[in-house]
């Protein structure tokens, strides 16, 4: 089957927990029962310190921008810390250029705000936490934004709801490059109810 795709995922402090946890977990175990190596998941930081993620967990990330593996499958979540990042002109510039490389890039919640900020959502539809819907809209007035839409897959680009949003988000992107019943499996381990 080939090396395994590298999946980053970005961390920052007042990430949302499951928004990455959710996905890394999805993509973690995807084949593994089968001894399939399928995906290589790892967190990705600013800094090489510990990021204090919601409700105080700490996360030690395994790379940071400068020292990350190219990313096969790019996942930005989100999280209130997305508010700060998505001003924080060196992570946007690392999103952008690490979204160019990968065959695909999903955002959770409010990661799409750091999406947007780097431009990636023009011209595409795309949804967030029913919280930031608004204000996802006056910082992407390129984007349309689908107020009606759990997952909103653009190609390259799929963008979901909120927190566990991000379980199905990354189960529908295994799906897209393993098929269905692969999906299916590893929801069928996760013991999750995905349709």
């Amino acid at each position: 089957m080939g090396s395994p795709r590298n999946v980053a995922v970005l961390v920052f402090d007042d990430v949302e927990v499951l928004d990455f946890c959710g996905p890394f977990e999805v993509f973690s175990v995807t084949g593994r029962r089968e001894d399939l190596d399928l995906f290589h998941a790892y967190t990705v930081a600013e800094r090489p310190a510990a990021v204090a993620a919601r409700g105080g967990l700490a996360v030690l990330p395994a790379y940071t921008l400068a020292d990350a593996p190219p990313a096969d499958v790019l996942v930005i979540p989100g999280g209130f810390g997305t508010r700060r990042e998505m001003n924080n002109a060196a992570l946007v510039a690392w999103v952008r250029d690490a979204a160019a490389r990968a065959e695909l890039v999903l955002s959770v919640c409010t990661g799409a705000l750091i999406l947007a900020r780097a431009g990636l959502l023009d011209g595409l539809q795309a949804t967030t936490h029913h919280g930031a819907l608004d204000l996802l809209e006056s910082v992407a007035p390129e984007t349309r934004v689908r107020r009606d839409r759990r997952i909103v897959d653009n190609g390259r680009i799929v963008v979901s709801a909120g927190i566990s949003a991000g379980i199905d988000a990354a189960l529908h992107v295994v799906a897209k490059l393993h098929g269905r019943d692969r999906a299916l499996e590893t929801a069928r381990y996760m013991e999750y109810d995905w349709s």
